[in-house]
């Protein structure tokens, strides 16, 4: 007897708002990123999310720049437009990778990302939301 085909845990949007832009919803981002991280262990290889993680740690670089110079800002203020031009790339990766897990990934980071709205503790909260989702993944197997 085949066991049915579970639906992908992703969260409602007043909950991925919650965890994005909620500084005291810690206990909710967990789990809402294990579930996350537990289905996608099996559907998605650890170099497709890494490549995505990639990307967000490079933009958290420039966006965490300390100081306050002319440089500084302007680094800040790019590193908030390669965050909102993610989308695109994830959503052309998203279609171009075989199999649901991309896409699904992106369903909900895509939306995450929309809840940043340049705010620096918006998106603290959105990077530890994808680390804890690949670190969930890496736990329950994923490869």
């Amino acid at each position: 007897m085949e066991r049915p085909v579970q639906a992908f845990p992703k969260p409602p949007d007043a909950e991925l708002k919650s965890i994005i832009t909620d500084p005291d919803k810690a206990d909710l981002l967990v789990q809402r990123a294990e579930e996350i991280g537990k289905a996608l262990a099996r559907q998605l290889a650890t170099s497709q999310i890494r490549s995505l993680f990639g990307e967000v740690r490079m933009i958290e670089g420039e966006w965490l720049t300390p100081g306050d110079t002319p440089a500084d800002r302007q680094r800040r203020e790019r590193a908030q437009r390669r965050l909102i031009l993610l989308k695109p790339k994830m959503a052309y990766r998203a279609r171009k990778e075989r199999g649901r897990g991309v896409e699904e990934l992106v369903s909900v980071l895509s939306p995450a990302i929309d809840y940043v709205k340049g705010d620096t503790g918006n998106f603290k909260r959105f990077v530890e939301f994808f680390e804890a989702i690949l670190a969930y993944h890496k736990a329950h197997g994923g490869n």
